[in-house]
């Protein structure tokens, strides 16, 4: 593979990935206009959120065996047509409940490039790689919230809240066309893959039994989840309990997301020297102390505005550098079930996420302490389950580097 073909690959399965992140973030702006144009409240309209959450959990568990069955590009290409018609379908909609029922099906289209992409990692580039090239696929997702919500507001301003989901019908169109012409096959189809119920799910059996899988994908998805609790406390952390303006807080939210820039440039230097497991383990004890830093100073009231901005800003880091290499970690044992895998892994990643969002908000209490408490929490239950699993991680890690894995 050329340094050309490398970078094209690259920029291809970055922006597979941030069709999702940009699909939640960038028509936030736009919530109280599209609640005046369609007559209901931004309560009614923060359902087609939640609706596109479930939408992206549920459907990555229909694509990893259309990927394995039918090869990489052609789910690709159904998945992203329907996300293209249901993003324009929410253009011209008249009513909240359509608009709903359209982003969870624009959620069913568009969550194709992201497993598709994680499945490409394991197809196009050598186990030794997967982790570098994951973290690249991080760093792009981890701009698309500083870009996204900025984006949203200046179309919204200009040009109005329809003018959101055609410029995403647009630019995944554009996205399309570069899969068509420069994306390699990756994995072929394999006419062998059923897809009735009964081999779909023993499928998931053959990955779910794997212990590396199993253990790599719990850590990376529970100690992951973080910043869901992040994003869920911090508009009435920062807005209420501290006073900052919208402006102000998009400013707040622009610098914490670039700890998750920072970091995967940290995971590059680090992957030199050490193992994506002894990243994770070295990552995770980082956090802990932060967490317990972060939980104490809150607990005690001793944190400022500015103080918790910045323990935040470093418990963050911590976070490019578990979610990459636990990633390539829980796929390196599979090839023929990357699919079914890449699954697995986005789904219950998004769904541990949706939980974590709502213990936030059932815990509400007009502090900061629910936020932080979630984050802390996450990081210690992922600890436990790396450090329970890990002589079944080292002797997949042994295999791995004897070139003797089991390939799926």
């Amino acid at each position: 593979m050329t340094r050309k073909q490398y970078f094209i690959i690259i920029l291809i399965l970055g922006a597979l990935s941030t069709i999702s992140p940009f699909s939640i973030d960038m028509y936030l702006p736009a919530f109280p206009a599209i609640a005046e144009d369609l007559d209901t409240s931004i309560s009614k309209i923060q359902l087609s959120l939640t609706a596109y959450l479930v939408g992206i959990s549920v459907g990555q568990l229909l694509y990893g065996p259309l990927l394995d069955r039918f090869g990489r590009k052609y789910p690709l290409y159904a998945g992203l047509g329907v996300y293209i018609l249901a993003s324009v379908a929410c253009a011209f909609t008249t009513s909240a409940d359509t608009l709903i029922l359209m982003r969870f099906l624009q959620a069913l289209g568009g969550c194709a490039g992201m497993v598709a992409a994680q499945a490409l990692v394991r197809d196009l580039f050598p186990t030794s790689e997967t982790a570098k090239v994951f973290s690249w696929l991080i760093l792009v997702i981890a701009v698309s919230p500083m870009i996204a919500p900025t984006v949203g507001g200046y179309v919204t301003a200009a040009f109005g809240w329809h003018a959101v989901f055609l410029a995403l019908a647009a630019i995944t169109f554009l996205i399309l066309f570069g899969i068509y012409y420069a994306l390699p096959e990756g994995k072929l189809a394999d006419p062998s893959m059923s897809l009735m119920p009964k081999p779909v799910l023993s499928n998931f059996w053959k990955v779910l039994r794997n212990p590396q899988f199993i253990i790599f994908t719990l850590v990376g998805g529970i100690a992951s989840a973080a910043p869901f609790a992040y994003i869920a406390g911090s508009p009435d952390v920062f807005m209420n309990v501290y006073g900052v303006s919208e402006q102000e807080y998009g400013w707040i939210f622009a610098f914490l997301a670039f700890a998750m820039i920072a970091s995967p440039q940290l995971n590059h230097i680090l992957l030199r020297k050490l193992r994506s497991q002894q990243i994770i383990n070295l990552a995770l004890v980082y956090q802990l102390a932060i967490g317990a830093v972060m939980v104490f100073g809150v607990y005690s009231g001793i944190f400022g505005k500015n103080s918790l901005i910045a323990v935040i800003f470093l418990f963050l880091i911590g976070q490019g550098l578990v979610a990459p290499n636990a990633s390539a970690l829980s796929l390196a044992p599979f090839r023929k079930y990357a699919g079914s895998a890449s699954a697995l892994t986005g789904s219950f990643r998004m769904g541990i996420g949706a939980i974590v969002s709502g213990v936030v908000s059932v815990f509400h209490n007009g502090t900061a302490l629910p936020m932080v408490s979630v984050m802390a929490a996450c990081t210690v239950i992922g600890i436990f389950i790396f450090y329970m699993g890990r002589t079944s991680a080292n002797a997949y890690t042994r295999a791995e580097v004897a070139g003797l894995q089991e390939e799926l």
